[in-house]
């Protein structure tokens, strides 16, 4: 997969104390119009807890490629994965993937305006590569790339690349071996 890891700046999230104001709000940040961005907001958020308490792996699979998530052949998403809220198009995952359970992976950030000196409001796609594996519990920020056959410990945190062949974990996560794969 070649993706282009390119950051998009997005405006910063301004609190609104209405519906009509969250949705102009909304299709502001997304550049859309006020109905469509309603619509896709609906139908995300079915499609995202039909997926999370899916009992059937295939189900899971099928339903967030509908969500816009690009998932390679032979994968597995486990039970209580949460594939970002609002850019799930901005993740990649690649062949014989395994998502253990209980993950997040991120590809936003949206932090209130007052804060816009100090941290950007982005979105950036995460890539996990073929044959990486995510133990339960990680979470995936936005911007990562995960190497091939990599294997993320159960509960990291991982904020930045992980190389193909490694094992990572910790908060955040680092290389704790290298694996000898043929």
């Amino acid at each position: 997969m070649n993706i282009d890891k390119q950051y998009t700046k997005k405006p910063y999230f301004e609190p609104s104390s209405n519906l009509k104001d969250q949705i102009e709000s909304g299709s502001k940040r997304r550049r859309t119009g006020k109905i469509r961005f309603l619509w896709s907001k609906i139908i995300n958020e079915i499609l995202e807890r039909l997926a999370y308490n899916c009992p059937v792996n295939s189900w899971r699979i099928k339903i967030h490629r509908k969500r816009g998530v690009h998932i390679g052949n032979n994968s597995f998403i486990g039970r209580r994965v949460t594939l970002d809220h609002s850019y799930p198009n901005y993740i990649f995952i690649g062949d014989n993937i395994s998502l253990a359970g209980n993950n997040f992976i991120l590809t936003h950030s949206n932090p209130y305006s007052h804060f816009e000196k100090v941290f950007d409001s982005f979105v950036a796609p995460v890539v996990i590569h073929d044959g990486a594996w995510i133990s339960v519990g990680a979470m995936i920020l936005p911007g990562v790339t995960i190497g091939k056959n990599a294997v993320i410990a159960a509960g990291a945190v991982v904020t930045k690349d992980i190389p193909d062949n490694v094992v990572a974990g910790g908060v955040p996560a680092k290389v704790i071996r290298t694996l000898d794969i043929t």
